[in-house]
Parts: C-alpha cells; structure tokens; sequence
C-alpha cells in the first residue's frame, strides 16, 4: 500500500503486521488448502513478489511447505506457535528497551573470547 511522501519523510508510517505475518494468519485461516503465491496476495492485499520473497523466507523457517506452484502453512503448527512467541517476545522487548544498540554492544564486548570458546 503506498503512503504520501510526507509520511515517508517524517517516518509517520503504517504500523500493521508485516507481509510474512499476514501470510501465516492467511495460511493458518485456510489450514485445509493450499494456495498459490498470487492467491494469496490478493487474500492479503499485497504484491505478489513481496509475497513471494516472505513465503521463500517462511519455507526456509519450515513454517510453510511448497508443491508445485502451491503453498500451505506446515503440519507442524506449533513450530508456527513458536515462531510467532519468540517473535512476540522480541518485540516486546525492543519496544520496552528500544531494541540493541550495535556500537554500543560492541563498546562492552569483552576483548577475550570466552572460557568455552578457548581451544
């Protein structure tokens, strides 16, 4: 969905599931089916491509299986319950800490490797 460029600029974006989100929540609604990329893109109102890029991302996860031109969301549903806890708590986090600052990890890394790392 395109945004007006003044939103783009101040970074006053949407703030809505991502695209490999809404994919699973289609998939896991029509658990009994399989669907091909475009099909889902028109269930979730996205690009195809972008959709594409998520379900190759989700596959490589095994959060959804691939046949054919024919997607569907894996048997194993609570390796998709998982995933979204841990992706859940994740956000949760960075919301509450404003995420990992890298320099400033860097900046306390210590210089020695760890115990468990020494040959």
């Amino acid at each position: 969905m395109p945004v007006r460029i003044e939103e783009f600029e101040t970074g006053d974006l949407p703030n809505g599931p991502s695209v490999p989100e809404q994919v699973l929540t289609y998939l896991y609604a029509n658990q009994d089916q399989a669907f091909t990329r475009s099909e889902i893109a028109t269930g979730i109102g996205e690009d195809p491509n972008t959709v594409g890029t998520a379900l190759s991302r989700l596959k490589q996860r095994d959060l959804v299986r691939h046949k054919g031109e024919y997607w569907a969301i894996t048997a194993d549903l609570g390796r998709v319950r998982d995933a979204y806890e841990l992706h859940a708590i994740t956000e949760r986090l960075n919301e509450e800490d404003e995420g990992i600052d890298p320099d400033a990890w860097d900046d306390v890394a210590p210089d020695e490797p760890h115990p468990s790392e020494r040959d």
